[in-house]
């Protein structure tokens, strides 16, 4: 058997969120096919490794050259002559640009990156000279990989990726696991009761605006909804101060990180999501597959993902009023949540199923490094 390919991943933070979720179950469905190397522009922001799977060859050195820092030519040639140690080096977001930098001065291995959107200092606003360094650091790239037309309009535009470097590859996820039954009690809703229950899965983050979320809660005709929003993150005190200005503290719970949503997930009646950007987010196909109606600002590729029925629920991230309105609507119609979660169900199975999304990653990366084959696990 041929040795395992070695893969550097640079990521801008390997916490467990939609890209660092994809990127841990490719890494599982790789298997003994490769060795990864992990390495975070965040250190310490490494809670992804919980998901790997066991017998993963994956390591997250300590004395690796760091991703972020001036710019220098002695610190990107550092950097280049690290990733000469792999066969193909995969980058994520802004967070890791350094590194497509470093391997367009210096050379090195073949590298893929990917761009999967924007934190809040870039949600309304490209920064200019990030768009400058972007299309100077990707020509560096074998590919460029998004997950959404939005991306790669902006990647064509505003970075001047020429289409033929452009890829894009839709999210996906073991769509078949999500319609089992739920386990409320995972997410603190053993005594659900007859309350309707909004739920969101996020990174707790000013970009997903989650005390927008709490106002269209406290703003609701419908008082007794309750709110769960799963995650960790630096805003939850934020969020937990708008519930108890609002006087909705006692509704809204926050139990913290859980992992494999499959397992939970459908527990709630409506999922939300209210992000001031975000582009093919996970959460929303997870939402999706378990067979929830939706309520989503209108923000990346978000309106086109749900199904038809479901896209009048899709409002503008300044109508809070809207928000709420649409919470209401579905809060008071039980049927409408069935049909549309029925609806939402069957785009998620035909169109963001993981086995797609592996093969075609399976095959980019394999193009990458000349080795069609390399992917597969226990491969001869």
């Amino acid at each position: 058997m041929p040795r395992p390919v070695r893969i550097l991943h640079a990521h801008s933070t390997f916490s467990l969120g939609g890209k660092e979720a994809r990127a841990v179950r490719l890494m599982n469905a790789f298997g003994d096919a490769v060795e990864h190397v992990v390495l975070s522009a965040s250190p310490g922001e490494t809670g992804a490794r919980a998901a790997l799977a066991p017998g993963i060859a994956v390591s997250f050195p300590a004395d690796a050259p760091p991703l972020t820092g001036r710019p220098t030519p002695l610190r990107l040639r550092r950097l280049a002559r690290y990733l000469r140690g792999f066969d193909l080096v995969l980058s994520y977001n802004w967070g890791a640009m350094d590194v497509v930098m470093a391997r367009r001065l210096f050379g090195g291995p073949p590298l893929v990156h990917h761009e999967d959107g924007f934190n809040q200092d870039e949600a309304e606003r490209l920064k200019p000279r990030r768009n400058l360094w972007r299309r100077a650091a990707l020509g560096a790239a074998y590919r460029l990989v998004v997950p959404s037309h939005r991306l790669a309009a902006i990647a064509a535009e505003a970075w001047k990726q020429p289409p033929a470097r452009i890829v894009r590859i839709a999210n996906g996820i073991a769509t078949a696991r999500y319609a089992l039954a739920p386990e409320p009690a995972l997410v603190g809703l053993a005594d659900k009761g007859k309350a309707i229950v909004i739920g969101t899965v996020a990174g707790l983050r000013p970009v997903k605006n989650l005390p927008r979320l709490v106002r269209a809660l406290a703003a609701m005709r419908s008082g007794g909804a309750r709110l769960v929003i799963v995650g960790e993150g630096p805003e939850s005190e934020r969020i937990a101060a708008e519930a108890r200005r609002l006087g909705v503290a006692a509704r809204v719970e926050m139990p913290g990180f859980r992992a494999d949503p499959a397992r939970w997930i459908g527990a709630f009646d409506i999922f939300a999501l209210s992000s001031d950007s975000e582009q093919a987010p996970i959460s929303l196909i997870e939402a999706m597959a378990a067979g929830l109606p939706v309520v989503a600002t209108a923000v990346g590729d978000v309106p086109d993902m749900v199904a038809r029925d479901n896209r009048p629920l899709i409002v503008a991230p300044q109508d809070e009023a809207a928000f709420a309105a649409a919470l209401d609507t579905l809060a008071e119609r039980a049927d409408l949540r069935r049909a549309i979660g029925l609806a939402n169900r069957e785009k998620a199975r035909t169109e963001h199923d993981e086995k797609a999304m592996i093969a075609r990653y399976a095959a980019l990366y394999g193009e990458a490094i000349g080795r069609s084959n390399a992917f597969t696990p226990g491969r001869a």
